[in-house]
């Protein structure tokens, strides 16, 4: 009887090793690495059958090599999804034998948004959705909810790999969407669904069908507490695209932001309403997330941040209160923590403002998250506003990088954001030296400040 091989495996990076230890030598994560079984091992046969085998395979793998400069550069053949937020964050379209991994929160939207999608391209090319997690009725119930056509769309229950890649061959679609991959399993494996090597075998299995027949291939995902995507990083570099519906319960809007993507620009965002009729696209969230007080208040700023390929107005806000504790407080919502704390030092030491025993509250106004550094001077404006209890002008718009030793550093496309902030109406900006435009905006006074203390003076 032959032996069968196990392998240890890291959950987060995906390394492999001879045998279990404690702590992973690549990434440094204990207690993350797992046994997977690999399979009976196969007996070699005849020595000169290999060699020959070995040769034929070299042989025509050198037949399908080409000349780099010989490939054809037309652009891939793209097809719309039928919403232009999804289209924006895949790049500008589905391409035929991609394999996308759509990961998010319990609740977040993802088989709505799927569904919508799927039930919109069904009616020009086959489609075909499997659920493993939910039943036929339930997923009937949600379309038939949201109003959406159900006339074409081919639905299915299934969990096992090689019974539902057997039914898309049957069906030949042009789209193929798996909800969800952690409950995928394959018989060739004893382990339990959602386990690593599960996860990892039957997403290989599915990919490597999508790239021979052309199919796009949708994976749902499940995300950790800490919102990453759950199961093995392998995962993550199996697949062409990775995008992450977020969203809380609270709020109606979601945000899908790409995290990779072989055929587009990564963290590109899309914006959606989360109604009765599902999820609606967002074409201007700029109006959505200015949608500010009609009293004005101090420690209020509005930024331009990029995303992708778009400038998006947010506006950021900041609370400075008397701490009550021993050690004040340092919290951030939508930015980074150890950024607020290293700001707060720049601006004690280059702008003389000490607020060593204040508590310092920051949060990003509609639950986006800020991953760019051009938000470093608005929030310090904004602290500064809210200590001294002044307000900024409504009509004036903030962004730049602020240096260690309290220098204003440019960001990019620095013309592009002051003409989408002349648009939604704004009258004032500061913005840094090296951002200033080269020609007048009509309607708009900027100023280029070049250190920290020509910032605070220009809002005094």
């Amino acid at each position: 009887m032959a032996k069968q091989k196990t392998a240890f495996v890291c959950n987060e990076c995906g390394s492999d090793y001879a045998k279990w230890q404690g702590q992973c030598a690549d990434c440094g994560e204990w207690n993350s690495i797992t046994e997977i079984k690999l399979g009976p091992a196969k007996g070699s046969g005849r020595a000169g059958a290999g060699r020959t085998a070995s040769r034929a395979g070299f042989a025509g793998a050198l037949a399908s090599a080409q000349v780099l400069k010989d490939i054809d550069l037309n652009d891939l053949p793209r097809f719309s999804s039928g919403a232009e937020e999804f289209d924006r964050v895949l790049g500008g379209g589905l391409v035929p034998g991609s394999a996308v991994l759509v990961g998010g929160h319990p609740g977040a939207g993802k088989s709505t948004l799927l569904l919508q999608t799927m039930c919109h391209l069904a009616q020009s090319m086959e489609a075909l959705y499997i659920t493993g997690e939910e039943s036929l009725q339930q997923v009937a119930m949600r379309a038939k909810r949201l109003g959406l056509p159900t006339d074409k769309l081919r639905l299915m229950s299934e969990t096992n790999v090689e019974t539902l890649v057997a039914a898309a061959e049957e069906f030949k679609p042009k789209v193929l969407v798996i909800d969800s991959i952690q409950v995928v399993h394959t018989a060739e494996i004893a382990s339990a669904p959602g386990s690593v090597s599960q996860v990892r075998e039957c997403a290989a299995y599915l990919t490597r069908f999508a790239k021979q027949t052309g199919t796009v291939l949708f994976l749902v995902g499940h995300v950790t507490k800490d919102g990453s995507l759950a199961g093995p990083k392998v995962l993550e570099h199996m697949i062409d695209c990775s995008i992450l519906l977020e969203g809380t319960h609270d709020s109606r809007f979601r945000t899908l932001r790409g995290q990779k993507n072989r055929f587009g620009a990564v963290n590109e965002l899309g914006v959606f309403a989360m109604t009765e009729q599902g999820m609606r696209e967002v074409k201007n969230p700029s109006a959505i997330f200015l949608d500010r007080d009609s009293e004005p208040s101090s420690g209020s700023a509005v930024i331009v941040v990029w995303e992708g390929t778009r400038p998006l107005l947010v506006e950021i806000q900041a609370l400075v209160d008397d701490s009550q504790l021993g050690h004040p407080r340092r919290v951030a919502v939508g930015l980074e923590q150890n950024r607020l704390a290293m700001l707060l030092a720049v601006l004690h030491r280059h702008g003389g403002l000490q607020v060593g025993d204040q508590d310092v509250f920051a949060n990003v106004v509609g639950g986006v998250k800020v991953l760019e550094t051009s938000a470093d001077l608005a929030l310090l404006l904004a602290i500064v506003s809210s200590y001294r209890d002044r307000q900024l002008p409504r009509d004036m718009v903030i962004f730049g990088e602020v240096g260690l030793s309290g220098e204003i550093r440019p960001v990019p496309s620095g013309q592009e954001r002051l003409s989408e902030a002349a648009k939604h109406g704004f009258k004032r900006a500061i913005v840094p030296k090296a951002n200033a435009p080269k020609g007048e905006i009509p309607g708009m006074q900027v100023v280029a400040v070049s250190k920290l203390s020509e910032a605070l003076d220009a809002v005094d």
